[in-house]
């Protein structure tokens, strides 16, 4: 049974997270895909800290980069910082880049940033979903159905 071991989500220590987006769009599929540092974003996403609330992916240059994300500058560093919001390359394979690139431009769908994370190896990843943008009808029936699945669960947890 090797072929059953899929992954559902990322495994690691989860350091930014985007809560919004499920509920701002339908995640059509999502994307595992390394991100390009520097030595004091590394620092600070190890201490906890950045924002991946307003960002998005796009692609420049043929290849898909992580636009708008707030990594905070490194206290302790002098003069060798970062800049906070900048453009950040994201590693795919040409196949995934590709695929990405086409739904974008032919099916407009987004590239949506779910979470960043460490991996078990120590390695920061961005766990990229391709999303199609909620109507605000479907918001709406979206948290009406998590409504009713807590208050069956509460009545079912009462009952028996």
């Amino acid at each position: 049974m090797a072929g059953k071991n899929r992954k559902k989500g990322p495994t690691g220590n989860i350091v930014a997270s985007n809560r919004r987006a499920r509920h701002d769009y339908f995640i059509e599929d999502t994307f595992e895909a390394g991100i390009v540092l520097e030595g004091t974003e590394v620092k600070v996403l190890r201490l906890g800290q950045g924002s991946i609330n307003e960002a998005y992916a796009g692609e420049q240059d043929g290849d898909i980069c992580l636009i708008n994300a707030f990594i905070p500058e490194y206290q302790s560093a002098s003069h060798f910082n970062h800049e906070p919001r900048r453009v950040r390359k994201l590693l795919l394979h040409r196949r995934e880049i590709a695929k990405l690139i086409g739904a974008v431009q032919r099916q407009g769908m987004t590239l949506v940033p779910l979470s960043i994370y460490f991996n078990p190896r120590g390695i920061a990843k961005v766990e990229l979903g391709l999303a199609k943008g909620k109507h605000s009808y479907d918001k709406r029936a979206s948290v009406k159905d998590r409504d009713w699945k807590r208050d069956k669960a509460r009545l079912m947890r009462e009952k028996g």
